[in-house]
């Protein structure tokens, strides 16, 4: 008796368990792919002011603060706004956080390590050699970060700090101490909606009745 019709449907099982096989496999890596956006949405930038904005400082012996250090023979001791840690961390998730100050590396980077000792939250650096002096103003131009404008914003208690760039610029009541300070929890909101913009500048505007 012949085996060859056995033979024949072994073979045939077999080509349709590969074929089985090939579809299967072929499905998984389309539905993969499908599931990936089209395009992965780059963070914009949050550029941060240091001094009255995030910190404050004084000259003088306090009772109570954070952080102290000498430089060039004067004491700084130093507070932190209420929530900035927090808020710090929020922030990191939705942008890529940028510190801009008017002041010196010597005297801001101390500062800068105390918020965030493992780095992770607060990226580049500017300082005051980064400005530009307008009328005998200080300016911090934007421009010198290399982004797309429509993709960066600058919190800083002092105006005259984004005049080139106003429509980037959202102002912050300046911090002295206060504990019950409540103006970076209650930022937050706006900057998770300009997190998600595609041109954060008509937003900013419309907020401050700017032109």
């Amino acid at each position: 008796m012949s085996n060859r019709p056995a033979a024949s449907a072994a073979a045939c099982i077999k080509s349709i368990k590969r074929r089985f096989r090939q579809l299967l496999h072929s499905k998984t890596s389309s539905t993969s792919c499908s599931s990936l956006p089209d395009k992965i949405q780059e963070k914009k930038l949050l550029v941060l002011d240091l001094d009255e904005t995030l910190v404050r400082h004084s000259e003088s012996f306090a009772e109570s603060y954070a952080l102290s250090y000498t430089i060039e023979g004067s004491t700084y001791y130093f507070n932190f706004r209420p929530f900035v840690h927090k808020f710090l961390e929020r922030v990191s998730q939705l942008f890529d956080v940028v510190i801009f100050t008017a002041n010196r590396r010597i005297y801001a980077d101390p500062v800068i390590d105390f918020l965030d000792p493992g780095g992770k939250l607060i990226g580049r650096r500017y300082y005051h050699d980064s400005g530009k002096t307008i009328n005998g103003c200080f300016v911090k131009d934007l421009t010198i970060l290399g982004v797309d404008l429509a993709k960066v914003v600058l919190v800083d208690n002092d105006p005259n700090n984004f005049r080139l760039q106003k429509n980037n610029g959202i102002p912050i009541v300046s911090w002295y101490f206060d504990p019950q300070d409540e103006e970076l929890s209650t930022l937050l909101p706006f900057l998770e909606r300009l997190a998600a913009a595609d041109d954060v500048r008509p937003i900013i505007a419309e907020r401050f009745t700017r032109s």
